[in-house]
């Protein structure tokens, strides 16, 4: 009886999500508080990362994603000593091995991880001994879904995520991996690329999400701009919020979708009071002519912080540029992982 139901009001839900109309985002100009934080690296026993992506603590456990990891995706460490545990998510071409890795989210003792590559979610427990990952299921994704590069876990039957047909903006999908339903739209304001350019809009809208289900909030925060959308799954309410660098910008090349402007955002959480955002804001100009003069700096040096209805709060200023976060309110800690440094950890005191 349980499934049916959640299914039932899950369509309910969706249905009332989808009226927020293309272009009505709200803008916000700055934050009315901006606060610089000095981070303190993290030490790791015996790890060498070739680009530390996300991190991820639960528990007395830190597992870090490097998304070009020479021989495996994930590495895991004690927390908080930073003690070597395990590695897991071998490259290969066999069923067990990964081909890529684009995120992967505790759901209690149970670590669910994405390849896009293989169009396959898996969920791994650990051991009894606790040192070591075990594969414990696999889902394969329905064909309707194109090339899945984030989800969340919406209760333990049900996944979202991103749609990149143009023709919606999310997907949910069951525990075998089979679309359910679409729901929400592309909130952008150039009407003539949502009739003839869906897909290309799709790419160049790609964005980062994360899901509380405590509070029911869906954020997603988009890789190019600087847009914001807070979907309410308890009482199907949408936000839009759009900052000074406005919706992603791009040109249409063979139906695909070159990004233009700037990078945006890189990882979002939805915290129970709040949702934070790291945000680059760099113009792909500037980064071509760093580049030009030997300045390899990658990563955002900001973090924004919004309440769970978009408003915003603070902008934290780093002394480190960072690509993912996790965020621990009760604590007062923020985690963050920087791409450009052998020990990639930092840990920020919030303010």
């Amino acid at each position: 009886m349980k499934n049916p139901i959640n299914i039932l009001l899950l369509f309910v839900l969706l249905a009332a999500c989808t009226s927020v109309p293309a272009g009505k985002g709200i803008s916000y100009s700055d934050f009315p508080k901006t606060v610089k934080l000095e981070g303190q690296v993290i030490p790791l026993d015996t790890a060498v990362f070739r680009y530390p992506f996300r991190i991820r603590i639960e528990g007395g456990r830190a597992v870090v994603l490097d998304l070009h990891g020479a021989d495996h995706f994930f590495q895991m460490f004690t927390y908080p000593d930073g003690n070597y545990l395990a590695s897991y998510g071998k490259r290969g071409d066999s069923p067990a091995d990964m081909l890529s890795a684009e995120n992967f989210r505790w759901n209690g003792d149970k670590l669910w991880m994405l390849d896009a590559n293989k169009s396959e979610l898996t969920g791994a427990v650990f051991s009894e001994s606790g040192d070591s990952l075990l594969r414990e299921e696999a889902v394969t994704l329905d064909k309707e879904i194109l090339r899945a590069l984030d989800f969340v876990q919406y209760d333990d039957s049900t996944f979202i995520i991103p749609d990149y047909s143009g023709d919606n903006r999310f997907c949910f999908v069951n525990r075998k991996g089979k679309l359910l339903r679409k729901f929400g739209n592309i909130p952008t304001a150039k009407e003539e690329a949502l009739e003839r350019s869906r897909p290309a809009l799709a790419q160049a809208w790609r964005s980062f999400i994360d899901y509380n289900p405590k509070n029911g909030v869906l954020a997603t925060a988009t890789q190019l701009g600087e847009v914001l959308e807070i979907y309410n799954l308890k009482d199907s309410t949408q936000v839009v919020r759009i900052g000074p660098h406005n919706e992603p910008e791009f040109k249409v090349s063979q139906g695909y979708g070159i990004p233009m402007g700037i990078m945006g955002f890189s990882d979002v959480q939805v915290t129970d009071s709040a949702i934070y955002a790291v945000f680059h804001g760099r113009s792909f100009k500037e980064i071509a002519q760093n580049a030009q003069q030997g300045i390899q700096v990658d990563g955002g040096q900001y973090i924004y912080v919004f309440n769970l209805k978009g408003e915003p709060l603070r902008k934290y200023v780093l002394d480190h540029y960072v690509y993912g976060i996790s965020v621990n309110e009760q604590k007062g800690i923020i985690f963050a992982t920087d791409v450009n440094k052998d020990e990639p950890i930092v840990e920020y005191q919030m303010k």
